[in-house]
């Protein structure tokens, strides 16, 4: 029985970094693509009982003319939002790989718990029955963003409380690259222990002439040269840029 929904994280699909860069309108195709995904036959193509959706078709279903189809398509596969199969069938690699922890879940439930560890019950009855009531399954992430980001997601831990704060506080601009280096920096140097005060300082930059201006960093070159460590006269003075004063006219 087809299920009737997926899950869908809204911090997903705002943060993903590919679908940032597509119009208003392509992402809007995508949402539905990826309803119709959902409603696929195999899970997670664009394919509706193994016929193709074709763009004239996309086109008719979403009432939306053919030649804004094929636009929105391109912008969306030159960002890498959706990938082909090797018949040219649009997929989502991320709905693929949910479908597959999912089914793993369901096969390991109808079997009282992982079928591996219930091998080994008759050794040690009162440790695997413990074990066997344990998820073995990583938590299934969100259909919601790009299938270009599910590489990483599979094996970077969740971000920290700290870090996941700073990054949304941080303003959205071409710059606001590196997300999983920045969590490693941020990990490695520790700073959830700072972390308020990093975010602090981030706050009252990203309105300040500078910023707005275009001088703001790339996250991790804030993180790795410590930025919240400059002096307290260079935050609030709109003229100063990065350690050097803006010339103005008589000076």
């Amino acid at each position: 029985m087809k299920r009737p929904s997926f899950q869908f994280y809204p911090s997903d699909w705002l943060r993903d970094t590919a679908l940032r860069t597509c119009s208003i309108s392509a992402r809007g195709l995508w949402i539905d693509m990826i309803c119709y995904m959902h409603e696929g036959t195999p899970y997670g193509h664009l394919k509706v009982n193994d016929k193709v959706i074709l763009p004239s078709n996309l086109a008719s279903m979403c009432g939306a003319t053919l030649e804004n189809v094929e636009g929105w398509l391109k912008e969306l596969e030159i960002a890498g939002v959706f990938k082909r199969d090797e018949n040219g069938v649009i997929h989502s690699k991320r709905m693929i790989m949910d479908e597959e922890i999912r089914n793993s879940r369901a096969s390991g439930g109808k079997l009282g718990g992982n079928p591996a560890l219930l091998k080994t019950s008759k050794v040690n009855h009162k440790v695997n029955s413990k074990v066997q009531n344990e998820d073995k399954v990583k938590p299934t992430p969100s259909s919601s963003s790009s299938s270009s980001s599910s590489s990483s997601l599979e094996t970077i831990k969740p971000l920290s409380n700290k870090f996941d704060e700073f990054w949304s506080v941080w303003p959205s601009s071409s710059r606001k690259v590196g997300k999983m280096a920045c969590l490693k920096k941020w990990e490695a140097r520790k700073l959830d222990s700072i972390g308020d005060k990093i975010i602090a300082h981030v706050k009252s930059l990203r309105n300040s002439k500078s910023w707005l201006s275009g001088f703001d960093p790339a996250p991790l070159t804030y993180i790795n040269q410590s930025r919240w460590e400059d002096a307290q006269d260079q935050v609030s003075d709109p003229n100063v840029l990065f350690g050097r004063r803006l010339i103005s006219r008589g000076e």
